[in-house]
């Protein structure tokens, strides 16, 4: 007897939405393979450790739903990740009652985030959320009143119990990000094609070794597969665009 396919759980990213998954649903369709697409728009202003509880008990509703008991494969998309870690490495690491094929995470910030860091900054951060403004945040944005932004610094509390747990031997781990290995600035134009990054010390510099909204370094995970996109140089000059962070769901 054949054996079912196993359904994939979307989990989007921060101010982002469902409508990211929208050329890669119709692919997971073509295939049979259910999609089972996690919404949590409604909870702006929620912790992580609220999202991801949200998050467990959608998976133990669509479980219910569809009889399923197997195990499931996860992408995520940018804060999403965490989101999705942290369910699975902190809140279900110890019982492992989750069963998870394997977790697939596209420019995920999983050491935290540069950017979240550097909006915090009173020097600096008022330049980068500028530069941002309209495109990657809001307007009116506040990253001291923005709860997520504050667990994605790379030394607060919620990335110190990310790093403590660390991964699970059980689910097979995948990163996907990229690099402007080209250095066309239409990559990202906000940066000029760059990505901020966050060095030891708290200095920053301005890398092509990202995707114009998370560096590599903060996706970088011990005992993770990683693969850089594109991987044929042409494809940026084609149309570099798609690989920037915010369409690499889509690319």
């Amino acid at each position: 007897m054949p054996s079912l396919p196993v359904p994939v759980v979307l989990v989007h990213g921060w101010k982002s939405h469902p409508g990211i998954w929208n050329r890669l649903t119709p692919q997971l369709n073509k295939t049979d393979i259910p999609a089972w697409i996690f919404d949590y728009t409604s909870l702006d202003g929620a912790s992580m450790e609220e999202i991801a509880g949200a998050l467990g008990a959608f998976i133990a509703t669509r479980r219910e739903e569809e009889d399923y008991t197997g195990s499931i494969d996860v992408v995520c998309h940018s804060i999403g990740s965490c989101v999705a870690r942290y369910l699975f490495e902190v809140t279900d690491g110890r019982t492992r009652n989750e069963r998870v094929r394997q977790l697939i995470a596209i420019g995920p910030p999983n050491n935290g985030s540069s950017l979240a860091e550097l909006f915090c900054d009173p020097v600096i951060g008022p330049a980068i959320t500028g530069r941002l403004c309209g495109t990657f945040i809001p307007r009116n944005f506040d990253p001291a009143a923005d709860v997520i932004v504050q667990a994605c610094r790379p030394g607060s509390a919620t990335m110190a119990a990310l790093r403590m747990k660390g991964i699970r031997p059980d689910i097979r781990y995948r990163i996907l990000c990229a690099e402007n290995i080209t250095h066309n600035p239409s990559f990202f134009p906000c940066f000029e094609g760059k990505t901020c990054e966050l060095q030891p010390g708290g200095r920053w510099r301005m890398t092509y070794a990202g995707d114009g909204i998370v560096p590599r370094t903060d996706s970088v995970l011990p005992g993770a597969d990683m693969e850089i996109l594109p991987s044929d140089p042409a494809a940026l000059e084609k149309d570099a665009g798609q690989y920037c962070h915010l369409q690499l769901p889509r690319a």
